[in-house]
């Protein structure tokens, strides 16, 4: 992404309004459900806004800006401030990324369906399917079944209990490492994260984003 500082100015300063708005958003509702959840926490620490800065990690936003992969600062609750820890934790990381599938169907609307009935709003043809088609990726990367992923508590909190305490500890050893093997291009050039990903990436822009180029 850094490249395009300098061949495209404009472009870079779109994905990076597109990065900022996803990110918070995916915070800012994880948030706000462990608030909802009965844990004041996020609250306490400053999460509960909108505001970006609140939710911008330094390293996690540097490597998404030189090479497009990275991660906001994750929101911390307290399990014993909540009713059903192992619950209410897959319920606070399930928030993230439907976030950003409602963020996704909100500006999809307002691109397919505001914009062509109101020509002032036509500017935004340069920037919403950018946001769209990155809240699309960010919640359906975050939806992997690996710690320290959403995917990976959404699962040990949905599976039985025994196995939800096998589960959770294999992923807290091993999950790191198998998401750097996933993400890391081995076939080709290409992530195999990419290739699990790219059906129901597509499937999602193929709605929010008709005609537009699939990954």
């Amino acid at each position: 992404m850094i490249n395009t500082l300098f061949t495209d100015p404009v472009q870079f300063v779109v994905w990076l309004i597109a990065l900022l708005i996803a990110i918070d958003v995916h915070e800012f509702a994880h948030a706000l459900s462990a608030t909802r959840l009965g844990d004041p926490t996020p609250k306490l620490q400053g999460r509960l806004t909108l505001n970006p800065l609140a939710h911008l990690d330094p390293l996690g936003t540097l490597m998404l800006i030189i090479v497009r992969f990275g991660w906001g600062k994750p929101v911390q609750f307290d399990p014993y401030n909540l009713q059903n820890p192992r619950r209410d934790a897959a319920i606070i990381s399930l928030a993230g990324p439907v976030s950003n599938l409602i963020t996704a169907t909100v500006f999809s609307i307002i691109l397919n369906f505001v914009i062509p009935i109101a020509p002032s709003l036509y500017f935004l043809n340069a920037i919403l399917p950018t946001i769209i088609f990155l809240n699309i990726i960010l919640a359906v990367f975050n939806l992997l079944p690996i710690h320290p992923l959403d995917g990976g508590k959404i699962l040990v909190g949905i599976l039985p209990h025994n196995d939800a305490v096998k589960i959770d500890l294999f992923l807290k050893q091993y999950g790191v490492f198998l998401l750097i093997l996933l993400i890391f291009p081995i076939w080709g050039g290409v992530s195999p994260v990419l290739y699990l990903l790219s059906p129901i990436i597509n499937i999602f822009t193929s709605i929010l984003l008709p005609g537009s180029l699939l990954i």
